[in-house]
């Protein structure tokens, strides 16, 4: 079975990256592995834990309604989110990466977000990256 990995962060690029790695899943009849990634350490308080487990909660209950093959990674190990997807993806032999963009100023749009320049860069599988649509928190 073919395998598409998304990058998960709860906001609107994360969103937009997970329903459009879902609607390929579907598409492709593939699996979708979720990965969720935190650095850990001191900057990962229990407080973040337990909103990421809700987020991560959400995840799973709009998912399953679509009834996609999914698995949900939540990887808290000193890595950079680019790090952890380009492990996954390496890891599960993916398709595709799916990533999730903001929006930037103008000035903001001559440097793409360093996560996800390194994903672009370094992923061993193409990358479909996604923006959020307008008005989306």
């Amino acid at each position: 079975m073919t395998t598409i990995v998304v990058g998960y962060v709860p906001k609107a690029e994360g969103r937009a990256a997970l329903r459009r790695a879902a609607e390929e899943a579907t598409l492709r009849d593939a699996k979708l592995v979720v990965v969720n990634s935190h650095r850990g350490g001191r900057s990962f308080d229990s407080d973040e834990a337990e909103a990421s487990d809700a987020a991560l909660t959400e995840v799973r209950e709009q998912l399953d309604s679509t009834g996609v093959p999914y698995e949900v990674r939540q990887l808290v190990r000193g890595l950079d989110p680019a790090e952890d997807l380009v492990a996954v993806a390496e890891q599960v032999h993916a398709e595709f990466i799916v990533i999730g963009l903001r929006r930037r100023s103008p000035v903001g749009k001559l440097i793409l977000g360093s996560n996800a320049q390194r994903v672009l860069l370094d992923a061993p599988c193409p990358v479909l990256a996604v923006k959020a649509e307008e008005g989306e928190d």
